[in-house]
Protein backbone atom coordinates (compact mmCIF):
# COMPACT_ATOMS: atom_id res chain seq x y z
CA UNK A 1 0.00 0.00 0.00
CA UNK A 2 1.57 3.23 -0.99
CA UNK A 3 1.93 6.42 1.16
CA UNK A 4 1.98 6.43 5.36
CA UNK A 5 0.54 4.64 6.57
CA UNK A 6 -3.01 5.51 8.30
CA UNK A 7 -3.86 6.90 11.74
CA UNK A 8 -5.59 7.80 14.52
CA UNK A 9 -6.13 11.74 14.89
CA UNK A 10 -6.43 12.07 18.67
CA UNK A 11 -5.61 9.52 22.04
CA UNK A 12 -9.75 9.92 22.44
CA UNK A 13 -10.34 8.51 19.08
CA UNK A 14 -8.24 5.60 19.36
CA UNK A 15 -9.67 4.92 23.06
CA UNK A 16 -13.41 4.88 21.67
CA UNK A 17 -12.51 2.80 18.43
CA UNK A 18 -10.89 -0.20 20.85
CA UNK A 19 -13.09 0.56 23.11
CA UNK A 20 -16.06 0.00 20.68
CA UNK A 21 -14.41 -3.08 19.43
CA UNK A 22 -14.48 -4.39 23.64
CA UNK A 23 -17.82 -2.98 23.94
CA UNK A 24 -20.38 -5.89 22.20
CA UNK A 25 -23.41 -8.07 22.89
CA UNK A 26 -21.28 -10.27 25.33
CA UNK A 27 -20.88 -7.03 27.55
CA UNK A 28 -24.75 -6.06 27.53
CA UNK A 29 -26.31 -9.24 27.94
CA UNK A 30 -24.16 -12.07 28.32
CA UNK A 31 -22.01 -10.62 30.88
CA UNK A 32 -24.35 -9.52 33.53
CA UNK A 33 -26.83 -12.65 33.39
CA UNK A 34 -23.72 -14.82 33.88
CA UNK A 35 -22.85 -12.88 36.84
CA UNK A 36 -26.41 -13.44 38.49
CA UNK A 37 -25.93 -16.92 37.49
CA UNK A 38 -22.28 -17.07 39.28
CA UNK A 39 -22.34 -15.71 42.17
CA UNK A 40 -23.28 -11.93 41.28
CA UNK A 41 -20.88 -9.91 43.62
CA UNK A 42 -18.03 -12.59 43.48
CA UNK A 43 -18.29 -13.26 39.89
CA UNK A 44 -17.81 -9.48 39.35
CA UNK A 45 -14.99 -8.79 41.38
CA UNK A 46 -13.10 -12.20 39.93
CA UNK A 47 -14.04 -10.69 36.46
CA UNK A 48 -11.96 -7.31 36.94
CA UNK A 49 -9.21 -9.06 38.69
CA UNK A 50 -8.91 -11.00 35.37
CA UNK A 51 -9.26 -8.25 33.34
CA UNK A 52 -6.76 -6.72 35.07
CA UNK A 53 -4.30 -8.95 35.82
CA UNK A 54 -4.41 -11.17 32.80
CA UNK A 55 -6.03 -9.68 29.83
CA UNK A 56 -4.65 -6.09 30.14
CA UNK A 57 -1.00 -7.31 29.78
CA UNK A 58 -1.99 -9.62 26.89
CA UNK A 59 -3.65 -6.36 25.60
CA UNK A 60 -0.24 -4.26 25.68
CA UNK A 61 1.52 -7.23 24.11
CA UNK A 62 -0.77 -6.68 20.84
CA UNK A 63 -1.02 -2.47 21.01
CA UNK A 64 2.73 -3.64 21.47
CA UNK A 65 3.85 -5.55 18.32
CA UNK A 66 1.18 -3.82 16.25
CA UNK A 67 2.85 0.37 16.75
CA UNK A 68 6.42 -1.69 16.15
CA UNK A 69 5.78 -3.12 13.14
CA UNK A 70 3.11 -1.08 11.58
CA UNK A 71 1.48 -3.58 10.12
CA UNK A 72 -1.62 -5.99 10.20
CA UNK A 73 -0.86 -8.79 12.30
CA UNK A 74 0.39 -10.90 9.34
CA UNK A 75 2.68 -8.78 8.51
CA UNK A 76 4.18 -7.90 11.89
CA UNK A 77 4.74 -11.54 12.82
CA UNK A 78 6.73 -11.39 9.54
CA UNK A 79 8.52 -8.00 9.78
CA UNK A 80 9.66 -8.70 13.62
CA UNK A 81 11.20 -12.11 12.71
CA UNK A 82 12.63 -11.85 9.37
CA UNK A 83 9.73 -13.93 7.77
CA UNK A 84 9.91 -16.85 10.13
CA UNK A 85 7.60 -19.53 8.71
CA UNK A 86 6.75 -20.93 11.86
CA UNK A 87 5.60 -17.44 13.28
CA UNK A 88 3.39 -16.76 9.81
CA UNK A 89 1.39 -19.36 11.43
CA UNK A 90 0.43 -17.19 13.94
CA UNK A 91 0.41 -14.37 11.80
CA UNK A 92 -2.57 -16.06 9.75
CA UNK A 93 -4.65 -17.74 12.78
CA UNK A 94 -4.85 -14.02 13.53
CA UNK A 95 -6.03 -13.06 10.26
CA UNK A 96 -8.30 -15.98 9.62
CA UNK A 97 -9.44 -15.83 12.90
CA UNK A 98 -11.31 -12.36 13.04
CA UNK A 99 -12.95 -12.88 9.48
CA UNK A 100 -14.33 -15.84 10.03
CA UNK A 101 -15.93 -14.25 13.63
CA UNK A 102 -16.73 -11.11 11.40
CA UNK A 103 -19.16 -13.99 9.70
CA UNK A 104 -21.09 -15.09 12.68
CA UNK A 105 -21.24 -11.60 14.32
CA UNK A 106 -22.56 -10.40 10.90
CA UNK A 107 -25.68 -12.85 10.84
CA UNK A 108 -26.57 -11.82 14.56
CA UNK A 109 -26.09 -8.18 14.04
CA UNK A 110 -28.79 -8.34 11.06
CA UNK A 111 -30.99 -10.20 13.33
CA UNK A 112 -30.68 -7.07 16.18
CA UNK A 113 -31.20 -4.79 13.43
CA UNK A 114 -34.48 -6.70 12.44
CA UNK A 115 -35.90 -6.49 15.89
CA UNK A 116 -34.71 -3.20 15.95
CA UNK A 117 -36.97 -2.13 12.97
CA UNK A 118 -39.50 -4.32 14.50
CA UNK A 119 -39.65 -2.16 17.37
CA UNK A 120 -39.49 1.06 16.10
CA UNK A 121 -42.67 0.15 14.09
CA UNK A 122 -44.73 -0.70 16.78
CA UNK A 123 -44.55 -4.77 16.35
CA UNK A 124 -43.27 -4.95 20.11
CA UNK A 125 -46.30 -7.84 20.13
CA UNK A 126 -45.11 -9.71 17.68
CA UNK A 127 -41.49 -9.82 19.17
CA UNK A 128 -42.55 -10.83 22.64
CA UNK A 129 -44.07 -14.57 20.89
CA UNK A 130 -41.92 -17.09 21.58
CA UNK A 131 -42.11 -18.35 18.17
CA UNK A 132 -41.05 -15.34 16.20
CA UNK A 133 -37.45 -15.91 16.37
CA UNK A 134 -37.06 -19.13 14.73
CA UNK A 135 -39.62 -17.76 12.25
CA UNK A 136 -37.85 -14.24 11.59
CA UNK A 137 -34.46 -16.18 11.62
CA UNK A 138 -35.40 -18.52 8.29
CA UNK A 139 -37.61 -15.80 6.58
CA UNK A 140 -35.61 -14.41 3.10
CA UNK A 141 -35.91 -10.62 5.43
CA UNK A 142 -33.23 -10.96 6.81
CA UNK A 143 -31.10 -11.00 3.31
CA UNK A 144 -32.74 -7.38 3.10
CA UNK A 145 -31.70 -6.57 6.63
CA UNK A 146 -28.13 -8.14 5.66
CA UNK A 147 -27.98 -5.23 2.67
CA UNK A 148 -28.63 -2.47 5.36
CA UNK A 149 -26.25 -3.90 8.17
CA UNK A 150 -22.89 -4.36 4.99
CA UNK A 151 -23.57 -0.39 3.97
CA UNK A 152 -23.10 0.98 6.92
CA UNK A 153 -20.09 -0.86 7.83
CA UNK A 154 -19.12 -0.26 4.30
CA UNK A 155 -19.70 3.48 4.68
CA UNK A 156 -18.00 3.65 8.11
CA UNK A 157 -14.71 1.47 6.94
CA UNK A 158 -14.55 3.38 3.47
CA UNK A 159 -13.64 6.31 5.27
CA UNK A 160 -10.73 4.53 6.20
CA UNK A 161 -9.13 5.21 9.82
CA UNK A 162 -9.44 8.55 11.05
CA UNK A 163 -12.43 9.71 8.62
CA UNK A 164 -14.06 6.53 9.31
CA UNK A 165 -13.35 4.07 12.16
CA UNK A 166 -12.50 7.17 14.44
CA UNK A 167 -15.52 9.69 13.38
CA UNK A 168 -17.84 6.25 13.90
CA UNK A 169 -16.60 5.75 17.38
CA UNK A 170 -16.74 9.43 18.53
CA UNK A 171 -20.28 9.46 17.46
CA UNK A 172 -21.59 5.81 18.78
CA UNK A 173 -19.42 5.28 21.91
CA UNK A 174 -21.03 8.13 23.21
CA UNK A 175 -24.23 7.51 21.72
CA UNK A 176 -24.29 3.86 23.41
CA UNK A 177 -23.12 5.17 26.80
CA UNK A 178 -25.90 8.20 27.10
CA UNK A 179 -28.40 5.50 25.64
CA UNK A 180 -27.61 2.74 28.58
CA UNK A 181 -27.46 5.32 31.22
CA UNK A 182 -30.98 6.20 30.50
CA UNK A 183 -31.83 3.02 30.62
CA UNK A 184 -30.60 1.97 33.59
CA UNK A 185 -31.89 5.28 35.35
CA UNK A 186 -35.63 4.38 33.89
CA UNK A 187 -35.29 0.96 35.29
CA UNK A 188 -34.06 1.49 38.36
CA UNK A 189 -37.34 4.21 39.38
CA UNK A 190 -39.49 0.67 38.63
CA UNK A 191 -40.93 -1.55 41.64
CA UNK A 192 -38.92 -4.14 42.95
CA UNK A 193 -35.90 -3.23 40.94
CA UNK A 194 -33.91 -3.03 44.15
CA UNK A 195 -34.03 -7.15 44.80
CA UNK A 196 -32.44 -7.41 40.90
CA UNK A 197 -29.66 -4.84 42.31
CA UNK A 198 -29.04 -7.10 45.73
CA UNK A 199 -28.88 -10.01 43.67
CA UNK A 200 -26.26 -8.54 40.89
CA UNK A 201 -23.76 -7.01 43.75
CA UNK A 202 -24.27 -8.98 46.63
CA UNK A 203 -21.44 -11.97 46.92
CA UNK A 204 -22.50 -15.51 46.71
CA UNK A 205 -19.10 -17.33 47.37
CA UNK A 206 -21.05 -20.77 47.94
CA UNK A 207 -21.74 -20.29 43.70
CA UNK A 208 -17.98 -19.99 42.81
CA UNK A 209 -16.07 -23.44 41.51
CA UNK A 210 -13.93 -23.91 38.82
CA UNK A 211 -15.94 -23.64 36.20
CA UNK A 212 -17.05 -20.59 37.54
CA UNK A 213 -14.19 -19.26 37.41
CA UNK A 214 -13.04 -20.46 34.19
CA UNK A 215 -16.10 -18.79 32.65
CA UNK A 216 -14.94 -15.03 34.81
CA UNK A 217 -11.92 -15.79 32.71
CA UNK A 218 -13.31 -16.59 29.31
CA UNK A 219 -15.44 -13.50 29.43
CA UNK A 220 -12.71 -11.24 30.32
CA UNK A 221 -10.35 -12.51 27.65
CA UNK A 222 -13.24 -12.55 25.03
CA UNK A 223 -14.88 -9.01 26.19
CA UNK A 224 -11.71 -7.22 25.40
CA UNK A 225 -11.49 -8.46 21.41
CA UNK A 226 -7.93 -10.52 22.57
CA UNK A 227 -6.84 -13.01 20.15
CA UNK A 228 -8.37 -11.39 17.82
CA UNK A 229 -5.62 -9.40 15.81
CA UNK A 230 -7.62 -5.80 16.76
CA UNK A 231 -5.42 -4.68 19.19
CA UNK A 232 -2.11 -5.41 17.00
CA UNK A 233 -3.88 -4.00 13.92
CA UNK A 234 -5.42 -0.71 16.07
CA UNK A 235 -1.87 -0.52 17.87
CA UNK A 236 -0.15 -0.09 13.96
CA UNK A 237 -2.40 2.89 13.77
CA UNK A 238 -1.32 4.84 16.77
CA UNK A 239 2.02 6.94 16.95
CA UNK A 240 5.33 6.57 18.73
CA UNK A 241 4.87 9.41 21.03
CA UNK A 242 1.26 7.13 22.15
CA UNK A 243 1.32 5.87 25.85
CA UNK A 244 0.42 2.34 25.28
CA UNK A 245 0.19 1.35 28.87
CA UNK A 246 -2.17 4.18 29.53
CA UNK A 247 -4.56 3.98 27.06
CA UNK A 248 -5.12 -0.28 27.37
CA UNK A 249 -5.87 0.80 30.95
CA UNK A 250 -8.78 3.24 30.09
CA UNK A 251 -10.03 1.10 27.51
CA UNK A 252 -10.11 -1.98 30.24
CA UNK A 253 -11.55 0.18 32.91
CA UNK A 254 -14.14 1.44 29.93
CA UNK A 255 -15.07 -1.77 28.98
CA UNK A 256 -15.56 -3.59 32.76
CA UNK A 257 -18.01 -0.13 33.20
CA UNK A 258 -20.18 -0.60 30.43
CA UNK A 259 -20.55 -4.61 31.54
CA UNK A 260 -21.00 -3.66 34.98
CA UNK A 261 -23.77 -0.77 34.20
CA UNK A 262 -25.64 -3.31 31.79
CA UNK A 263 -25.85 -5.45 34.75
CA UNK A 264 -27.77 -2.67 36.37
CA UNK A 265 -29.75 -2.81 33.05
CA UNK A 266 -30.55 -6.54 32.67
CA UNK A 267 -30.85 -7.85 36.06
CA UNK A 268 -33.21 -4.72 38.35
CA UNK A 269 -35.16 -4.86 34.20
CA UNK A 270 -35.69 -8.86 35.15
CA UNK A 271 -36.67 -8.76 39.08
CA UNK A 272 -38.93 -5.68 37.91
CA UNK A 273 -41.44 -6.88 35.60
CA UNK A 274 -41.04 -10.72 36.96
CA UNK A 275 -40.93 -10.47 40.17
CA UNK A 276 -41.65 -14.27 40.86
CA UNK A 277 -37.97 -15.02 38.10
CA UNK A 278 -35.58 -17.89 39.11
CA UNK A 279 -31.87 -16.41 38.53
CA UNK A 280 -31.04 -20.00 37.95
CA UNK A 281 -33.57 -20.65 35.13
CA UNK A 282 -32.11 -17.76 33.19
CA UNK A 283 -30.35 -17.79 29.43
CA UNK A 284 -26.48 -18.11 29.59
CA UNK A 285 -27.00 -17.01 26.08
CA UNK A 286 -26.93 -13.95 25.16
CA UNK A 287 -28.76 -14.66 21.63
CA UNK A 288 -31.70 -16.18 24.10
CA UNK A 289 -31.93 -13.44 26.39
CA UNK A 290 -32.03 -10.65 22.94
CA UNK A 291 -34.39 -12.27 21.05
CA UNK A 292 -37.17 -14.31 23.46
CA UNK A 293 -36.58 -13.30 26.92
CA UNK A 294 -36.23 -9.15 26.97
CA UNK A 295 -39.19 -8.43 23.98
CA UNK A 296 -41.71 -10.18 27.01
CA UNK A 297 -39.86 -7.83 29.39
CA UNK A 298 -40.41 -4.69 27.21
CA UNK A 299 -44.02 -5.52 26.27
CA UNK A 300 -45.28 -5.79 30.12
CA UNK A 301 -44.04 -2.83 30.53
CA UNK A 302 -47.02 -1.72 28.50
CA UNK A 303 -49.20 -2.21 31.56
CA UNK A 304 -46.98 0.78 33.80
CA UNK A 305 -46.20 3.18 30.84
CA UNK A 306 -48.54 2.29 28.01
CA UNK A 307 -47.42 0.71 24.66
CA UNK A 308 -45.61 3.48 22.70
CA UNK A 309 -43.83 4.02 25.76
CA UNK A 310 -43.02 0.48 25.82
CA UNK A 311 -42.41 0.34 22.44
CA UNK A 312 -39.73 3.57 23.03
CA UNK A 313 -38.11 2.06 25.57
CA UNK A 314 -37.39 -1.54 23.73
CA UNK A 315 -36.50 0.42 20.82
CA UNK A 316 -34.01 2.44 22.88
CA UNK A 317 -32.60 -0.82 23.81
CA UNK A 318 -32.16 -2.61 20.27
CA UNK A 319 -30.75 0.35 18.83
CA UNK A 320 -28.19 0.14 22.01
CA UNK A 321 -27.24 -3.14 21.38
CA UNK A 322 -27.00 -2.61 17.43
CA UNK A 323 -24.27 0.42 17.99
CA UNK A 324 -22.48 -2.23 19.99
CA UNK A 325 -22.84 -4.31 17.80
CA UNK A 326 -21.78 -2.37 14.39
CA UNK A 327 -18.60 -0.66 16.32
CA UNK A 328 -17.57 -4.42 17.48
CA UNK A 329 -18.44 -5.66 13.88
CA UNK A 330 -16.51 -2.84 11.88
CA UNK A 331 -12.95 -3.65 14.25
CA UNK A 332 -13.01 -7.51 13.40
CA UNK A 333 -13.77 -7.05 9.98
CA UNK A 334 -11.27 -4.21 9.88
CA UNK A 335 -8.48 -7.15 10.57
CA UNK A 336 -8.84 -8.81 7.74
CA UNK A 337 -9.31 -5.91 5.51
CA UNK A 338 -5.60 -3.84 6.96
CA UNK A 339 -3.86 -7.49 5.68
CA UNK A 340 -5.20 -7.52 2.06
CA UNK A 341 -4.19 -3.83 1.61
CA UNK A 342 -0.73 -4.30 3.81
CA UNK A 343 -0.01 -7.91 2.05
CA UNK A 344 -0.93 -7.63 -1.69
CA UNK A 345 -1.57 -3.71 -2.05
CA UNK A 346 -4.74 -3.13 -2.52
CA UNK A 347 -6.34 0.06 -2.30
CA UNK A 348 -8.60 0.30 0.94
CA UNK A 349 -12.01 0.30 -1.62
CA UNK A 350 -10.30 -3.14 -3.53
CA UNK A 351 -9.65 -4.86 -0.50
CA UNK A 352 -13.57 -4.21 0.86
CA UNK A 353 -14.97 -5.61 -1.85
CA UNK A 354 -13.21 -9.04 -2.33
CA UNK A 355 -13.50 -9.33 1.09
CA UNK A 356 -17.06 -8.07 1.66
CA UNK A 357 -17.96 -10.70 -1.10
CA UNK A 358 -16.42 -13.38 0.53
CA UNK A 359 -18.28 -12.08 3.82
CA UNK A 360 -21.53 -12.24 2.51
CA UNK A 361 -20.99 -15.96 1.00
CA UNK A 362 -19.67 -17.55 4.24
CA UNK A 363 -22.68 -15.11 6.26
CA UNK A 364 -25.58 -16.51 4.04
CA UNK A 365 -24.44 -20.11 4.63
CA UNK A 366 -24.30 -19.12 8.80
CA UNK A 367 -27.91 -17.28 7.98
CA UNK A 368 -29.08 -20.81 6.14
CA UNK A 369 -28.04 -22.86 8.72
CA UNK A 370 -31.29 -22.92 10.67
CA UNK A 371 -33.35 -25.42 8.86
CA UNK A 372 -33.41 -23.46 5.83
CA UNK A 373 -30.86 -25.29 4.26
CA UNK A 374 -30.58 -29.00 5.82
CA UNK A 375 -26.88 -28.99 4.40
CA UNK A 376 -26.32 -26.05 6.61
CA UNK A 377 -28.19 -27.05 9.22
CA UNK A 378 -26.68 -30.93 9.98
CA UNK A 379 -23.19 -29.55 8.78
CA UNK A 380 -21.60 -32.37 10.92
CA UNK A 381 -20.89 -33.55 14.28
CA UNK A 382 -18.80 -33.72 17.14
CA UNK A 383 -19.06 -34.58 20.99
CA UNK A 384 -22.60 -36.68 19.77
CA UNK A 385 -24.50 -34.05 18.54
CA UNK A 386 -25.03 -32.36 15.32
CA UNK A 387 -24.02 -29.14 14.42
CA UNK A 388 -24.59 -26.45 11.81
CA UNK A 389 -22.34 -24.56 10.10
CA UNK A 390 -22.88 -21.42 12.19
CA UNK A 391 -22.30 -23.42 15.20
CA UNK A 392 -18.89 -24.90 13.74
CA UNK A 393 -17.66 -21.41 12.61
CA UNK A 394 -18.46 -19.93 16.22
CA UNK A 395 -16.89 -23.04 18.07
CA UNK A 396 -13.89 -23.12 15.86
CA UNK A 397 -13.33 -19.55 15.53
CA UNK A 398 -14.49 -17.95 18.90
CA UNK A 399 -14.47 -20.34 21.55
CA UNK A 400 -11.09 -22.06 20.56
CA UNK A 401 -8.54 -20.40 18.66
CA UNK A 402 -8.73 -17.05 20.56
CA UNK A 403 -7.17 -18.31 23.98
CA UNK A 404 -4.66 -20.08 21.14
CA UNK A 405 -4.06 -16.80 20.04
CA UNK A 406 -3.51 -14.81 23.68
CA UNK A 407 -1.06 -17.72 24.46
CA UNK A 408 1.32 -17.39 20.79
CA UNK A 409 1.16 -13.45 21.04
CA UNK A 410 2.51 -13.75 25.15
CA UNK A 411 5.11 -16.74 23.68
CA UNK A 412 6.11 -14.30 20.87
CA UNK A 413 7.05 -11.04 22.47
CA UNK A 414 9.08 -12.72 25.11
CA UNK A 415 10.86 -15.51 23.88
CA UNK A 416 10.64 -14.81 20.35
CA UNK A 417 10.75 -11.17 19.84
CA UNK A 418 12.36 -10.75 23.45
CA UNK A 419 11.32 -9.14 26.66
CA UNK A 420 13.62 -6.18 26.22
CA UNK A 421 12.31 -5.06 22.71
CA UNK A 422 8.63 -5.66 24.57
CA UNK A 423 9.62 -3.49 27.26
CA UNK A 424 11.15 -0.84 25.16
CA UNK A 425 8.36 -1.05 22.76
CA UNK A 426 6.44 -0.05 26.03
CA UNK A 427 8.18 2.42 27.15
CA UNK A 428 8.52 4.28 23.99
CA UNK A 429 5.18 7.51 24.83
CA UNK A 430 5.49 6.20 28.53
CA UNK A 431 8.52 6.92 30.22
CA UNK A 432 7.19 6.12 33.76
CA UNK A 433 6.83 2.45 32.54
CA UNK A 434 10.56 1.50 32.61
CA UNK A 435 10.97 0.37 36.71
CA UNK A 436 7.83 0.40 37.48
CA UNK A 437 5.94 -2.40 39.32
CA UNK A 438 3.40 -2.44 36.38
CA UNK A 439 6.30 -3.26 33.91
CA UNK A 440 8.20 -6.34 36.30
CA UNK A 441 4.17 -7.48 36.68
CA UNK A 442 3.67 -7.19 32.68
CA UNK A 443 7.08 -9.29 32.59
CA UNK A 444 6.54 -12.33 34.80
CA UNK A 445 2.97 -12.51 33.93
CA UNK A 446 3.23 -12.08 30.07
CA UNK A 447 6.36 -14.93 30.41
CA UNK A 448 5.05 -17.63 32.41
CA UNK A 449 1.31 -17.80 34.26
CA UNK A 450 -1.05 -16.00 31.10
CA UNK A 451 0.23 -18.64 28.69
CA UNK A 452 -0.30 -21.19 31.06
CA UNK A 453 -3.68 -20.48 31.81
CA UNK A 454 -4.45 -19.72 28.28
CA UNK A 455 -2.96 -22.67 26.64
CA UNK A 456 -5.16 -24.71 29.65
CA UNK A 457 -8.11 -22.61 28.27
CA UNK A 458 -7.40 -23.86 24.99
CA UNK A 459 -6.83 -27.58 26.23
CA UNK A 460 -9.70 -27.55 28.14
CA UNK A 461 -12.39 -26.15 25.35
CA UNK A 462 -10.94 -28.62 22.70
CA UNK A 463 -11.59 -31.36 24.74
CA UNK A 464 -14.93 -30.22 25.96
CA UNK A 465 -16.64 -28.94 22.78
CA UNK A 466 -15.00 -31.60 20.67
CA UNK A 467 -15.20 -34.52 22.77
CA UNK A 468 -17.31 -33.91 25.85
CA UNK A 469 -15.25 -33.84 28.12
CA UNK A 470 -14.73 -30.80 30.48
CA UNK A 471 -10.66 -31.37 32.86
CA UNK A 472 -11.84 -29.04 35.34
CA UNK A 473 -15.17 -29.95 36.06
Amino acid sequence: MSGAREQFGSRLGFILAAAGSAVGIGNLVGFPVGAAKNGGGAFLVMYAIFVFAICLPVMMAEMAVGRKAKKDPLGAYSALTDNSAKWKIAGWLSIITPFMIAVFYLVITVWIFGYLYGAVTGDLALLAEPDTFGTFINSPIIFVYMAVVLGIVYLILQGGVKEGIEKAAKLLMPALFVMLVLLVIFVLTQDNAMAGVYFYLVPDFSKITASVVNGALSQAFFSLSLGMGIMITYGSYIDRSADIPGSAKLVALTDTAVAFTAGLMILPAIFSFNPNTNPAELSESSIGMIFSFLPQIFLALQTSIGFVGASVVASLFFLLVFFAAITSLVSIFEVPVAALMDEKDYSRRKSLVVLGALLVLFAMFCALSFGFVPFFTEFTSYAGATKSFFQVVYDVFYDTILPLNGFLICIFVMYRWKRHNFNEALEEGSPDYKGSWVEKYVNISVSVFIPIILLGIFINTVALIYFGVSLFG
